[in-house]
């Protein structure tokens, strides 16, 4: 097998150059473990107490203390999100390891016929739907089938909080999209349950508020989504202080073979054809969200933010390299330079049973990696000019505060338009990200933030970004923002 680093250690140095600029907060400790971390060895940047039990004397104890239970363990689920992506595909580790893992909870949307099933399978205690339309829809559902442990079925809000809270699950995976995870994570934290995290807003937008909560109620955040798995997986065994860097590999999206030129001409000439490019991943399906976030790069901005909040680096020591085959995961340097990497096909079940099962190693029934398989892995820069989405994710992470929520929630209401066809060209969209995150910088909270400031700060950045969108767009040419 052929690696092709292309000067791999002066890859992995990922500047934040974009127009908007901010003067974060010091967020320098003076604790041991901040002081030894770091590419500097001094820990300026990092925290104190990331989300992810790892960087600490603590957690080593607690990974060890675990691991010492053995594979006979059992874990209460609550799930949420159950007939997405994220819950059946859990639902599925739950079949492989029956004796591991029991689901007391189920929480979805409004697909009450496959709830139905999931209910009659599993038995849970709680079963909600959004709607009360789809929660009566269910109820006849499992009259019908002669449910003989009928779940208590609840709907909405309240029934995405009771199924996060219910007594006695001990693990929530939060598989639900959106700031509706916010809340119903916050109150699982609260009750002392582990969070296996698949909502990306829970540490993006609500960081602030969500990694003092972890701290207080001594509960472990477990990645569950590829990248941050992959670090975290390599992490374990590194003692306090021994990590860093953090190296954030990426697909590169759509246009990962355009040079910057070339993007921005197509941009011009051809917006049609941008359109189209953008929604169609190189690698395999995905929602239309995450499709357009991979080829902005915005996703991997995202990651990082993420990165932070999960493993307490700092961002000056969070990098980005385009690994377009997708099967290095991720990476981490540890002080001595060595550079720890995980590996696997591209399978969301990885991460997941990891998330669920830490810190042991369930016997999967998976496809095996086959490493000579791979003729090439390949590791390049992103161009920070053509990926400007890269940058002004470093920028508001840097902020902190209630800046990153903005990020979040304009380029969410940004992809969104875009994706409507109405008017929006592609380098619209960091265009309004960039202008929102201008507008915030005078109402910027960066201490003593609460949910209630997150919640705002979305809705103001994405009725921001609505209205300048709806003001300005000019037949997909680049908005003056």
């Amino acid at each position: 097998m052929k690696l092709t680093f292309g000067a791999l250690v002066a890859l992995l140095t990922v500047p934040a150059t974009c127009a908007f600029t901010i003067t974060a907060p010091s967020t320098k400790s003076t604790s041991l473990n901040a002081m030894k971390s770091g590419s500097k060895g001094t820990g300026e940047g990092w925290l104190e107490r990331p989300a992810a039990p790892v960087n600490s004397e603590a957690s080593a104890r607690l990974t060890l203390q675990e691991s010492l239970k053995g594979s006979s363990f059992q874990k209460r689920l609550s799930l949420l999100g159950s007939t997405g992506s994220i819950g059946t595909q859990t639902l599925e580790i739950v079949d492989a390891c029956p004796d591991n893992f029991v689901v007391d909870a189920l929480s979805a949307g409004n697909n009450a016929e496959l709830m139905a099933e999931q209910v009659m399978k599993y038995q849970p205690k709680i079963a909600s739907l959004s709607t009360p339309e789809a929660a009566a829809e269910l109820k006849d559902r499992l009259i019908a089938a002669g449910c003989k442990n009928m779940p208590e079925i609840m709907f909405g809000d309240d029934g995405i909080l009771a199924a996060a809270t219910y007594d006695t699950a001990d693990t929530v995976v939060t598989g639900i999209v959106g700031a509706a995870g916010l809340k119903p994570t916050i109150e699982a934290i609260k009750l002392g349950k582990d969070i296996a995290l698949a909502n990306k807003e829970t540490l993006i937008s609500g960081g602030p508020v969500i990694n003092p909560l972890v701290r207080e109620y001594g509960v472990n955040m477990l990645p569950a989504d590829s990248e941050h798995s992959a670090i975290f997986q390599c992490l374990q065994g590194v003692p306090e202080g021994g990590l860093r860097r953090v190296i954030l590999t990426a697909s590169g999206g759509a246009f990962r073979d355009f040079s910057k030129d070339d993007l921005f001409t197509a941009c011009m000439e051809d917006p049609r054809a941008v359109q189209a490019k953008a929604t169609t991943h190189p690698n395999w399906d995905m929602g239309a969200k995450i499709t357009l976030d991979s080829a902005t790069m915005m996703n991997k901005g995202l990651e990082v933010i993420e990165a932070h909040y999960l493993f307490g680096a700092s961002y000056d020591d969070i990098d980005i390299v385009i690994h377009p085959q997708s099967i290095v995961h991720s990476m981490i340097e540890t002080q001595d330079t060595s550079c720890i990497a995980q590996l696997g096909w591209a399978d969301m079940r990885l991460p997941l049973v990891y998330s669920v099962s830490w810190p042991h190693r369930l016997k999967m029934p998976y496809r095996p990696l086959d490493l000579a398989e791979l003729s090439t892995l390949t590791f390049t820069k992103p161009d920070m000019d053509k990926y400007p989405c890269i940058g002004l994710a470093y920028a508001a992470g840097r902020a902190g505060g209630t800046m990153t929520a903005v990020l979040n929630a304009a380029n969410e209401a940004a992809n969104e338009m875009f994706r409507a066809d109405i008017g929006l060209g592609f380098l619209d969209i960091p265009k309004l990200v960039e202008g929102a995150m201008e507008a915030h910088k005078s109402d910027l909270k960066i201490d003593d933030v609460v949910l209630d400031d997150i919640l705002s700060c979305d809705a103001w950045a994405r009725e921001y970004v609505e209205s300048t969108a709806q003001s300005m767009r000019n037949g997909g040419k680049i908005l003056s923002v």
